[in-house]
């Protein structure tokens, strides 16, 4: 098999598409030569805009790998215990409002 290279190797369907391309806007009084050069023209700018485009992908591909393999921060727990005044109050409060209740209810019904 004989050694291409990279300019070789374009694939038929970018042929294809390049003369169709080229065809189309073909002008009255153009050479088949003029055409065959428009259409190589169109298959260079085929294959320019692929190669950006996989570079532009390969590269939000290794940006995606790339956070993806980042570890993860745990967050930090705290082991000490802060006890705050005013949230250790309320309980208290209500409790004893509670058993007040209570003993007021019992006294209450003892002599009614």
């Amino acid at each position: 098999m004989p050694n291409q290279t990279k300019k070789e190797k374009v694939s038929e369907k970018v042929k294809e598409d390049a003369i169709k391309i080229a065809r189309a806007t073909q002008r009255p009084g153009q050479t088949k030569e003029q055409t065959k050069l428009i259409s190589q023209g169109i298959q260079k700018g085929i294959e320019q805009y692929k190669k950006q485009h996989k570079e532009k992908a390969r590269e939000l591909d290794k940006r995606l790998k790339a956070e993806l393999n980042k570890p993860v921060a745990e967050p930090s727990v705290n082991h000490t215990i802060e006890v705050d005044a005013t949230n250790n109050t309320l309980p208290w409060v209500l409790l004893i409002i509670s058993w007040l209740g209570f003993a007021a209810y019992f006294i209450i019904e003892k002599y009614v």
